[in-house]
């Protein structure tokens, strides 16, 4: 017989929609406590509700995470509203697609600085309360973009960015029991493929069906297949497990 997993406080960013919800909903069923980060505070706060409303404890919190300013008033909210953060998801991201020759430079820079300074800006923010507690768990969301595609130059040097930084933080912060690991996702029906869908002129179902065709398994991703894997990266039993990155895709990629 194992012993319970011991409660944690969690941070999600981008955790008001899709696999940001949906792996808030996850660990807050791991019994952990979850503070849902998003720019969209308003349903940040209904996904905190929803989490208590089950019986869970959650805060629904504002903040961009690429203003270091909001970032430490965020974590300092939520050490004193739910207890030292000692998981922390960087899921926050958004998405500017164009082709390489119609891309500006603010959507290249926009990007960039929601996924890879974000993810910094939380992950050191957050650092010392798991090195404090000699035990934490980041986990940050990549993406099989980080491969190469088309009209996303942008989104997939992030996401490539997400995979060398997670490696990086399992090697500087192993020493103090804190794990980093990053999960890759494949197509996922949520409202960021909705808009890759409208971007290329394409209804989202027919969108949706010719990308299952691709993957081995037969179906695009939920939400929920993601926040299975990173739940297992928060957990006591991947304490041996870091610096990796799993792609999530229904079939294998390299």
């Amino acid at each position: 017989m194992t012993d319970q997993p011991q409660p944690r406080t969690a941070i999600v960013t981008g955790g008001a929609r899709g696999i940001g919800a949906a792996t808030a909903r996850r660990l807050a069923a791991d019994g952990h406590a979850v503070a849902v980060l998003d720019l969209l505070e308003d349903q940040a706060a209904e996904t905190a509700a929803a989490i208590v409303s089950d019986g869970g404890r959650a805060v629904g919190l504002g903040a961009d995470v690429s203003d270091a300013e909001a970032v430490e008033a965020a974590v300092a909210r939520v050490t004193e509203e739910l207890g030292a953060p000692t998981i922390l998801v960087n899921n926050a991201g958004i998405l500017r697609d164009n082709l390489l020759f119609k891309m500006s430079e603010d959507d290249w820079d926009a990007v960039l600085r929601v996924h890879l300074r974000g993810a910094f800006l939380m992950s050191r923010a957050v650092q010392a309360h798991m090195v404090a507690a000699t035990w934490g768990r980041i986990v940050n969301l990549s993406s099989t973009s980080a491969l190469g595609n088309r009209g996303q130059a942008n989104y997939a040097a992030a996401k490539a960015g997400m995979q060398g930084f997670t490696k990086t933080l399992a090697i500087e912060l192993g020493k103090f029991g804190v794990t980093a690991n990053a999960v890759a996702p494949g197509v996922i029906a949520t409202d960021m493929i909705a808009a890759t869908a409208e971007r290329i002129s394409m209804p989202l179902e027919d969108y949706l069906a010719a990308a299952a065709k691709d993957v081995p398994v037969g179906r695009v991703g939920r939400p929920e297949d993601i926040a299975a894997a990173v739940a297992f990266f928060c957990s006591e039993e991947a304490s041996f497990v870091s610096g990796q990155v799993l792609y999530v895709a229904g079939g294998p990629k390299a």
